[in-house]
């Protein structure tokens, strides 16, 4: 074997490995991460109960309003931050009346509908 095939091959190998790093990056990276549109679509469901215009509770509901919030210093149904994994945990149990949706709504679905929430 040559000097120059060894020195290509070593070349070819880091290539590989640094694109090979960089798909696993790029997608880590992205996973998790929701879609606010189709995280709306979502929310129609959640529309019934919850109003996104409005912070506070409204008559014409019957859950809490949820305009902003992600900038409250707690959720109005069980005093905790609003925190993905709060918020998350809150879509999954349900409670007060809000029905679990852990196994109504795809893992997907739910990032979308917290990048959705998010923008509220």
């Amino acid at each position: 074997m040559s000097v120059g095939y060894s020195i290509k091959m070593n070349h070819f190998r880091t290539w590989v490995l640094v694109g090979a790093a960089a798909a696993v990056g790029a997608s880590g990276f992205a996973a998790g991460k929701g879609d606010a549109d189709k995280g709306k679509a979502v929310f129609e469901q959640c529309a019934v109960c919850h109003d996104p215009n409005s912070d506070t509770k409204d008559d014409s509901k019957i859950g809490p309003g949820l305009k902003g919030l992600f900038k409250r210093e707690k959720m109005a149904s069980n005093n905790k931050k609003p925190t993905e994994a709060n918020v998350r945990a809150r879509i999954d149990e349900g409670g007060n009346g809000m029905p679990q949706y852990k196994d109504m709504l795809s893992d997907q679905e739910k990032d979308d509908l917290i990048a959705y929430l998010k923008t509220l």
